[in-house]
């Protein structure tokens, strides 16, 4: 007697495989989703932060420099788009080759329950079942063919499971090949409106850049100057820093060195602070980083250089620098031709929240993760409202934007 081989387990390997394959491809579009997303929302708050205000109000350097942050921006949001596209054109392939190996197996089970149920019909004319069970020779040939009635029967109910279960694959694969199909227009057309977005802004941009040419000199010379000042308040920092090893080791009863003297409360506040690097909280409620961390070109006057030890973050008039990890408020500094900056301590760490307009914390205090320190100044003549932020270990800068999640 023919019993039913079991469903062999390459099959089973394979079918493992593709499930597997499908759900990486899920997962890596749902992420480039998720950026898309985080852009899109960045180019609103640019949009809101940036553009707002009336053009009269801003310098002809000004104007270029906003433009070129939403113009980076907007320069992500197409690659990752076009990613996304591609991902998404993957998974199509992919769903209309499923698509066609489950018609062809759909096919054949119609065609092998086809058979069975033609051959089933033809045994029905040619003799009863239980005829068929009372004609055997002994019991055990009787036992062993009622196993089999069972058993075919058993297969034919099988056999209209699996193509149930196939059709409604099928209808499942279709539908969600028409949903792919939809998005993928979709963000075909939301590119194609933010390329022309782009080549307008950019078009904006080469205008601005003409009557920058006129007078290079002078906004190269106010950008030095700018940066003149902003390595002055840098120095001023770096002195209060290392006046505060020196304190930490003259309380250790240490003597000279870059690194301070931590009490067993200090090391374990920095080894926390550590810990937490990559999944800190921003210094702001709100913003947009409109200037990166090191040494580059300037982004608009590309010949002249600038260095920042930390970063700038736009954000909301009227809106508090608070602090990114619980610590001391090490210093408050005062600096000519500056705004008030506050330095948090954090173990052997120190952030930096410079540009505030008030201060709400006085050296000494322990404050919170997330506590509001000061209000941010907002510049009346261009109407922006910026916090420059650093983080130091010890003397040296650190990059804000390896500690700051999604900085």
């Amino acid at each position: 007697m023919k019993q039913i081989p079991p469903l062999k387990w390459r099959v089973v390997f394979s079918v493992l495989l593709l499930m597997c394959a499908s759900l990486a491809m899920g997962q890596k579009q749902q992420e480039l989703e998720a950026q898309r997303k985080r852009l899109q929302q960045e180019i609103k708050q640019i949009n809101s932060l940036l553009f707002q205000t009336k053009k009269e109000q801003k310098s002809t350097l000004g104007q270029a420099e906003d433009l070129q942050v939403r113009i980076q921006v907007r320069q992500r949001l197409i690659r990752v788009t076009h990613q996304e596209i591609n991902w998404l054109s993957k998974r199509i392939v992919n769903n209309e080759r499923d698509i066609e190996r489950t018609r062809e197996e759909l096919q054949q089970l119609r065609n092998d329950y086809e058979q069975i149920i033609r051959k089933s019909y033809a045994a029905r004319a040619q003799q009863n079942k239980l005829l068929f069970i009372f004609s055997s020779e002994n019991f055990l040939q009787a036992y062993k063919r009622i196993q089999y009635l069972k058993q075919y029967a058993n297969y034919r109910k099988q056999q209209g499971l699996k193509i149930e279960e196939k059709t409604q694959l099928l209808q499942s694969l279709n539908s969600e090949l028409r949903q792919q199909r939809q998005s993928k227009e979709s963000l075909l057309s939301q590119n194609n409106e933010v390329k022309a977005a782009l080549e307008k802004e950019r078009q904006q941009k080469d205008a601005l850049q003409l009557s920058l040419k006129r007078k290079a000199q002078v906004y190269t010379k106010q950008i030095r100057a700018k940066q003149k000042q902003a390595d002055a308040l840098n120095k001023a920092i770096q002195k209060l820093i290392q006046e505060a090893i020196a304190a930490s080791n003259r309380n250790a009863g240490k003597k000279g060195g870059n690194a301070f003297a931590l009490t067993p409360e200090a090391q374990a506040l920095a080894a926390n602070f550590v810990s937490n690097k990559g999944r800190l909280p921003w210094p702001v409620d709100k913003g947009v980083v409109i200037q990166g961390f090191g040494t580059q070109p300037h982004p608009v006057v590309k010949t002249t250089m600038i260095k920042s030890n930390g970063v700038t973050i736009a954000c909301p008039k009227n809106s508090q620098a608070r602090s990114i990890f619980k610590g001391e408020v090490m210093s408050i500094l005062s600096f000519k031709g500056s705004n008030p900056t506050v330095l948090v301590r954090h173990g052997n760490y120190i952030t930096a929240y410079k540009n505030l307009a008030e201060v709400y914390v006085k050296k000494g205090d322990q404050v919170a993760a997330k506590q509001a320190l000061g209000r941010i100044f907002s510049n009346p003549q261009t109407g922006k409202t910026t916090l420059q932020f650093s983080v130091f270990r010890e003397l040296k800068p650190q990059n804000p934007k390896t500690w700051i999640y999604r900085l």
